[in-house]
């Protein structure tokens, strides 16, 4: 098998240093100004947001991927974040991380209290 079809084991640690990692290169200049330049042009729009935050995002993240030995492009970031979603199950930062980044390209969305809208408004 060759080295860029070889696929390293995900373990809680190594998630937490790649997401860690991609957090940090998400915040450098270059990818600031990028996100920025992007977020001005689709407001809170989510398909907008989809169209042009996510594949900012999606590259930082597989040239991340790829310094810890998983393969670029798509096949390679298709498989991290499967392994990355066992992961969230299992470990809380995992998932905090994970969330941290997804934040970057999704809107915010409000939290569901089960309640319906008319009795959200009868309650408050």
């Amino acid at each position: 098998m060759a080295r860029s079809e070889t696929m390293p084991v995900l373990t809680s640690e190594l998630a937490i240093e790649i997401l860690g990692k991609t957090l940090e290169e998400l915040q450098t200049p270059q990818n600031v100004k990028k996100l920025d330049e992007a977020k001005d042009n689709v407001g809170n729009e989510m398909l907008k947001m989809m169209q042009f935050l996510f594949p900012i995002v999606m590259q930082v993240q597989m040239d991340v991927i790829k310094e810890f030995g998983f393969p670029g492009g798509r096949d390679g970031i298709i498989k991290f974040a499967q392994m990355l979603r066992s992961l969230e199950r299992e470990d809380a930062e995992v998932a905090r991380l994970n969330a941290l980044i997804k934040a970057y390209y999704l809107p915010p969305v409000s939290v569901n209290t089960g309640e319906s809208p008319a009795e959200e408004r009868a309650s408050s």
